[in-house]
């Protein structure tokens, strides 16, 4: 890297297996080719998050834009990472708004508030480890905790898509139909295509739903009336934040998810690119943060570092960030165009139950696999009943009163796993 806050991006050439640093940056026209595919990478699950809590996917992806460029400014160009709609946000913004699953979420404001909260959070962890470092953190959440918590978020969400987002037997049928598709998509694609298995699979799904509604009138047909009417350019409606005490206590606990994944990303940046980035960490936590706060303050999603385009990365061992500069200006140009709001709202709400079912189950999953690569060890009663419990209440939505304020199953599972694991001390079996 050079003296210079920003990188001075040396020009390399794209020959085969070249591997380009931080940097370094391929022939313009290559770079712009990369940072396309890793809009593409985002897309599915930065579109997919906003639905699901009823805000808007515009607003959404302009704001991963937003978020990546300040990302890139504060860490000073020195960390790949593009940031796109946080996924841990979804359980609390859906308890904390009481949101029914299709179209706009009327309470978005105080959901807002908290989204914005858990940013400034994030900050203040963010400066203290820049100032001391990540021990603490890995001592008050250790891999038990973190992986309880995180496979609460998708089991917490089982109902919604169940419950809510199916009308009758039709729709339940086509949201066996939509996950399906995403499944064979998963297993049997590959490359890119297999990348895309939740965007790919949701296109296949609603292409079926259009065959049995509007050619076979089984279902409510499929109405596209709203994308050609659409604009092309225009300015996306922003919304305020409103700050309601009890939205705040139950989705600030989030940045305990944005936390650990924001470690995970660096480490696993790290070991791709050989460059120790561990004094950046707290920079990149600020950055996250703040770019939390900018898009909560505007309408949008709380943001965090993205797995898929990491694992782009990982495929073609390009790591430049001048890549990703260019892929949050083409976000932007995205987050203006209506026709593209359009588009994401003519989805089915059946085929977005199917998806919501894999996402969910994903996530849950995900809880699991923190727990298989570190290793955590259930043979340890402190380990066993910590994920225990957590899981527990955190499913049946185990809520705790206190006078007027109410905290929720994500919540009470969040701080839970927390004072049970330090309450508890060390394990003697």
């Amino acid at each position: 890297m050079s003296d210079s806050y920003l990188p001075r991006w040396r020009e390399v050439a794209a020959t085969q297996g070249t591997v380009v640093a931080p940097d370094e940056r391929l022939a313009w026209p290559q770079t712009t080719a990369m940072g396309v595919q890793h809009v593409i990478a985002m897309f599915g699950s930065t579109v997919l998050a906003p639905i699901l809590m009823g805000f808007s996917p515009n607003i959404a992806v302009l704001m991963s834009g937003v978020g990546t460029l300040i990302f890139f400014l504060i860490t000073g160009g020195r960390v790949p990472s593009y940031l796109g709609s946080s996924f841990a946000f979804i359980g609390v913004v859906i308890a904390a708004t009481g949101y029914a699953g299709k179209g706009p979420n009327g309470n978005i404001a105080v959901a807002l508030g908290g989204i914005v909260a858990c940013g400034a959070i994030y900050v203040v962890v963010g400066a203290i480890v820049q100032a001391i470092g990540t021990g603490w953190i890995e001592r008050f959440m250790p891999p038990v905790v973190t992986g309880a918590v995180v496979a609460v978020i998708g089991l917490n969400l089982a109902s919604v898509p169940i419950k809510n987002m199916a009308a009758n037997n039709f729709d339940a049928w086509m949201q066996a139909v939509t996950f399906l598709c995403v499944g064979l998509v998963a297993v049997f694609t590959r490359g890119m295509v297999q990348r895309l298995l939740i965007l790919v699979g949701l296109i296949l799904a609603s292409i079926v739903y259009a065959v049995f509604t509007n050619g076979l009138g089984m279902g409510k047909p499929l109405d596209l009336s709203g994308i050609a009417s659409a604009a092309w350019f225009g300015v996306p409606g922003f919304t305020t934040p409103v700050f309601d005490g009890n939205a705040i206590v139950l989705i600030a606990p989030v940045v305990i998810i944005l936390v650990a994944e924001n470690l995970g990303h660096l480490k696993a940046v790290t070991a791709m690119t050989g460059r120790n980035l561990d004094p950046l960490i707290g920079r990149a936590f600020i950055g996250d943060g703040v770019a939390t706060m900018v898009s909560g303050a505007l309408g949008g999603t709380g943001v965090t570092t993205y797995a898929e385009n990491i694992g782009v990365m990982a495929a073609t061992r390009i790591y430049s960030t001048a890549v990703f500069v260019v892929a949050a200006l083409i976000a932007l140009l995205l987050g203006f165009s209506p026709k593209f709001g359009a588009l994401i709202q003519a989805i089915p709400l059946p085929v977005m139950g199917g998806v919501s079912i894999v996402v969910f189950g994903l996530i849950a999953v995900a809880g699991a696999r923190i727990w298989v690569d570190n290793k955590v060890d259930f043979s340890q009663n402190r380990n066993l009943i910590v994920a225990a419990i957590t899981l527990v209440i955190g499913t049946g939505d185990f809520t705790l009163k206190f006078g007027q304020f109410a905290l929720g199953g994500i919540g009470t599972a969040t701080f839970g796993a927390i004072l049970l694991y330090a309450l508890l001390g060390r394990s003697r079996n």
